[in-house]
């Protein structure tokens, strides 16, 4: 079983038991935390597509830390004036592991929405 999931704007593909590293979210290492936006499951051949969300479909997780990944470098030049700026820039992410994939409505893949 998988799930298609909307962390904050971006999309993960995730299964039980898998170890991901999302976008910064708020919350204590250790804490549970569940995700609402599940765009698509598949449970033994069977799919399940939302439109756009699969309705009272969630993915539950645990954080386990946080980290800051590699420097990017940033540099900015004006030609011919002498202006030069050099920045860094290190985005913050979340490690969460997946406990359940619950699923919402039994509606598979080509059904008429509404039906």
């Amino acid at each position: 079983m998988y799930a298609i999931v909307d962390i904050a704007g971006q999309q993960f593909r995730v299964s039980k038991g898998d170890s991901i590293r999302v976008p910064k979210l708020d919350g204590d290492v250790g804490t549970d935390v569940n995700f609402e936006r599940v765009l698509l499951i598949s449970d033994k051949g069977r799919i399940s597509v939302g439109q756009p969300v699969v309705e009272g479909a969630s993915v539950k997780a645990k954080i386990d830390g946080f980290g800051r990944d590699r420097k990017v470098t940033v540099f900015k030049k004006k030609r011919r004036k002498g202006y030069q700026v050099t920045r860094g820039h290190r985005q913050d992410f979340t490690h969460v592991t997946i406990k359940s994939i619950s699923e919402g409505s039994k509606k598979k893949a080509g059904e008429e929405y509404g039906s």
